[in-house]
């Protein structure tokens, strides 16, 4: 049920990561794909990869215009607009109180006015095709809270607001909106930070990026017809029980 033939998507943060995991897992369902990033150089080798069913994009997610540009191409290359994956994201760390403003607002305007720009954005094309998903890639960090991180804490709670309020705004439109709050997977962000206590990892394990991308691809097909404004969580049972974990020292980052 989870096939994608003849729908086309966009992914940020798609050149590499969870993201390129993604592309491929869209690509491998049936759907074609507009790879959208700021790494150019890596967005443009995994479309040469893939072929026919790609086309790459420079895609700064916090500038409306560049958004409206690959919304455009989608339907130039394609014919059409059916999905939206909101992966791109940053982290920064440091205490709230030391942590710098311009780490902040960086933050905020990735993570969080990203989504809500590329949510703005895709609403045309989606009412027009007849409905579509929207899925926002949150994170554990959108459930629980962390030291040491505050900015990426705060966006990815944001992201699971906006989730909500544009769910019950687009419903009408049958457009659903749902976001996927992975936990520790093996990727170069998480890689940046200290590795987990195993007390964290109740299956025993780190997550693959695979298996975000398996979850995405659920959530664009009409085999979760039914899902909008949820969250759907990816972490091994991260987030089963109380848990106290974070960086006391952002050097330690």
């Amino acid at each position: 049920m989870s096939r994608l033939d003849a729908k086309v998507a966009l992914v940020t943060g798609a050149a590499r990561g969870i993201g390129a995991a993604i592309t491929h897992a869209l690509v491998d369902a049936g759907a074609e794909v507009v790879i959208a990033d700021v790494l150019d150089a890596d967005g443009e080798a995994l479309a040469a990869r893939i072929g026919r069913a790609a086309s790459y994009i420079h895609l700064d997610v916090t500038k409306p215009a560049e958004w409206a540009a690959a919304v455009d191409l989608a339907q130039r290359n394609f014919g059409r607009f059916d999905v939206l994956v909101n992966n791109a994201g940053i982290s920064t760390y440091g205490l709230v109180e030391n942590l710098s403003h311009a780490d902040w607002e960086k933050t905020i305007a990735v993570n969080l006015s990203g989504v809500f720009n590329g949510i703005q954005a895709v609403i045309p094309a989606l009412r027009s095709a007849g409905g579509g998903s929207i899925v926002n890639i949150s994170s554990a960090a959108g459930l629980l809270g962390y030291t040491g991180l505050p900015a990426y804490v705060a966006s990815k709670w944001g992201v699971r607001g906006l989730t909500k309020a544009a769910a019950l705004e687009l419903a009408r439109d049958r457009i659903r909106v749902n976001s996927v709050h992975p936990g520790f997977i093996g990727t170069p962000l998480s890689k940046a930070g200290p590795p987990p206590p195993s007390s964290l990892l109740p299956l025993g394990r780190i997550g693959e990026p695979k298996e975000v991308a398996d979850l995405v691809v659920f959530l664009a097909s009409d085999a979760s017809a039914f899902s909008t404004g949820s969250e759907f969580v990816l972490d091994g049972g991260q987030t089963a029980g109380a848990i106290v974990w974070g960086f006391d020292d952002p050097a330690a980052a």
